[in-house]
């Protein structure tokens, strides 16, 4: 599985190094998960082996230093986690609590390695933490380091209300009492910057919206035609497949069974017989049961061949999947922070249909604003399977196509302009 955050991360890195940046990508608890060329560091700290295990056993603070920096190991951890599925929320909370004391919980070594090496090798001027959840050894950083200190907030509400109510409400309380300790927060969508700011009193001039940004480069192979305002010809042969996409996890929080449920209704139409579903993303063990109910709606007789499932796919492959589609939709229940998979299907000139929630109608607003840009998507409204059934509908029925995005759409998704944004905020505190 590639991880959302680890993308993102990952290619903000390599453009803040690019820009010429002195910038080091450092692995917490995982090493990084990207499709694309890793610039992280060959070194992971407060692995996820080793912070479990002392959560687990208390004793284990007292290992010696060889046993710990082989647990941190890169291929180690990856070979434990490789299967890993969801943890149990019962172990998350304490965990979490004792990660947000930072170096008065029980991983207090694995703090101090990451303090003292920050300390005396890097020296770095800005600090950027991925989420607050992680923040624990801010107050640390804060005392030993001449560094401004920001961090990014991508999801962490997400991970909050995974956990029991008797943990949320003190891990919120931890993450609150940090909040004066941050210079800064950056979010990718205004709904979700004031969203955080209730959540964790976070003062509104604290949060910097800087939209999202992703690298472009592969998602336009091959060529598409232009982009024409008043086309004189239908667009598709009316008896060609038309195929919708879904790429991300095969998961509830997904909505895949959105899309299915909305599908399966349309495509038992005679007049929307040609209509096809293409489904990518991974599947975790603990989504088994969920998956295997989506299979049950689509293994019927009127909709035998009419559906694939393609697996996980790497970034060659996605860009593959991305050209073989002729509508992209991922129903989110939930309220999407990042909608990076978004992004990509509009770098591939692929129309959309997504939920008014999150970060999508601000994304949906972005590019219909950017001058030039084709209209390449509908929003629904959330929660309403009539809605995402008729705009799915009108899409069919208007036999859209993909789209090649103009210049200036693609520098304003693009990842280089991110990396410009996040390098102005971080660097005029100073």
């Amino acid at each position: 599985m590639f991880c959302g955050s680890c993308l993102h991360d990952n290619a903000l890195a390599k453009e803040l190094i690019s820009l010429g940046h002195d910038c080091l990508l450092i692995p917490v608890y995982t090493p990084i998960r990207t499709d694309d060329s890793d610039v992280s560091i060959d070194r992971v700290f407060m692995g996820g082996v080793n912070v479990y295990l002392q959560q687990k056993f208390p004793w284990l603070a007292y290992t010696p230093k060889w046993l710990d920096s082989f647990l941190n190991q890169p291929w180690i951890i990856r070979a434990l986690t490789k299967n890993a599925g969801k943890t149990s929320p019962k172990l998350l909370g304490p965990l979490t609590l004792s990660m947000l004391r930072g170096t008065q919980g029980r991983q207090r070594k694995e703090f101090l390695r990451m303090l003292e090496w920050l300390e005396a090798d890097v020296r770095p001027d800005v600090v950027i933490l991925t989420n607050l959840l992680i923040g624990g050894g801010i107050p640390d950083l804060r005392r030993r380091l001449d560094a401004s200190i920001w961090v990014t907030l991508q999801g962490d509400d997400i991970f909050i209300d995974s956990l029991l109510p008797r943990h949320r409400e003190g891990v919120v309380e931890a993450m609150r009492k940090l909040v004066p300790l941050v210079d800064g927060f950056i979010v990718h969508s205004r709904s979700y910057g004031t969203k955080m700011e209730q959540l964790l009193g976070i003062p509104a001039e604290k949060v910097h919206v800087i939209p999202l940004g992703i690298p472009t480069r592969d998602f336009l192979t091959p060529p598409l035609p232009e982009h024409d305002s008043n086309p004189k010809e239908p667009k598709r042969d009316e008896d060609a497949p038309f195929t919708i996409g879904y790429f991300a996890r095969m998961a509830t929080e997904k909505g895949l069974h959105r899309l299915v449920d909305a599908f399966v209704e349309i495509a038992k139409k005679p007049q929307y017989s040609h209509v096809r579903l293409k489904m990518a993303g991974w599947m975790g063990p603990q989504h088994e049961a969920y998956w295997n109910e989506q299979l049950a709606k689509l293994r019927i007789p009127e909709l035998e061949g009419r559906w694939e499932y393609v697996g996980a796919i790497d970034r060659k492959e996605k860009t593959a999947f991305l050209q073989s589609i002729d509508l992209f939709c991922v129903p989110t229940v939930y309220e999407e922070p990042k909608a990076l998979f978004l992004l990509e299907a509009i770098a591939s000139g692929v129309p959309y249909v997504q939920p008014a929630h999150g970060a999508f109608p601000e994304i949906h607003a972005r590019v219909h604003s950017t001058e030039g840009a084709p209209v390449l998507g509908r929003l629904f409204q959330p929660d309403a399977p009539d809605h995402l059934r008729m705009e799915l509908i009108r899409m069919i029925e208007e036999r859209t196509t993909r789209i090649a995005p103009t210049a200036s759409l693609l520098e304003e998704i693009g990842i280089q302009k991110h990396a410009e944004r996040v390098a102005s905020l971080v660097t005029a505190k100073r």
